[in-house]
């Protein structure tokens, strides 16, 4: 595989990174039964229907975590899926193979820094990773510099927990994403749309998926080459 040709110029602050990175490692073992309610009430239907829209053929998925995304990719995709925390690829490899009919390669890496080269695949996908990603930002960066831009534009399918839209709730938020974020690694008052767009990805469509807009489900694409994006 060619080395990357454009990284984002920006450096990955590694004291952050490696605090996301332990703090998933420990929740690893548990993580599945943590998430059992949420992921059976709301997320497994979710997942299935991102899934059904990936093309590829060439897939990257961004924070494949214990495998959850893995029943519900394509036969017809090859997934290189990346996950940034070893405590996580060793659940998600289990999934992988109970599942030899899917086409996949795990690989421990950090989304801020993707070691593929440019324009390597059709389409991205991350479920609920991007509120994880210490600059989420970079890591946006680093997924369109990756995506390709022939033909059609490559795709970009996001299902994110964010900054709710109610005043109260969305200050709520603000006053416990610290806390939490130092407890989990998780960000709970990420405004991920913004982020998206900060990232050069013109975006098609934001779905509210739950109460509160808490819940969305993101697409975008890349813009052909000389192109601004554009936003809704």
């Amino acid at each position: 595989m060619n080395e990357p040709t454009t990284r984002t110029q920006t450096s990955v602050d590694a004291t952050a990174t490696e605090h996301t990175r332990s703090r998933y490692d420990i929740a690893a073992p548990v993580y599945d039964w943590m998430e059992w309610p949420v992921e059976r009430g709301l997320y497994r239907s979710w997942r299935k229907t991102l899934w059904a829209e990936v093309d590829g053929p060439e897939v990257l998925e961004i924070g494949v975590g214990t495998g959850k995304n893995i029943p519900y990719y394509p036969e017809d995709v090859r997934v290189t899926a990346i996950d940034l925390s070893p405590g996580m690829l060793r659940r998600a490899r289990q999934v992988a193979d109970r599942h030899p009919e899917k086409q996949v390669m795990l690989r421990e890496m950090d989304a801020q820094a993707l070691d593929f080269a440019d324009e390597t695949f059709d389409d991205v996908v991350a479920t609920f990773v991007f509120c994880s990603v210490p600059d989420p930002v970079r890591g946006l960066r680093e997924a369109l510099r990756v995506t390709q831009s022939r033909k059609r534009s490559g795709r970009l399918h996001l299902l994110e927990h964010v900054r709710a839209s109610p005043p109260w709730l969305a200050r709520l938020m603000d006053l416990l994403d610290g806390p939490m974020h130092w407890l989990t690694g998780v960000h709970i008052a990420r405004r991920t749309v913004q982020n998206v767009q900060a990232a050069s990805w013109t975006v098609d469509d934001v779905s509210l998926l739950t109460w509160g807009d808490i819940y969305r489900r993101i697409t975008a694409h890349k813009p052909p080459e000389g192109k601004s994006p554009s936003t809704l």
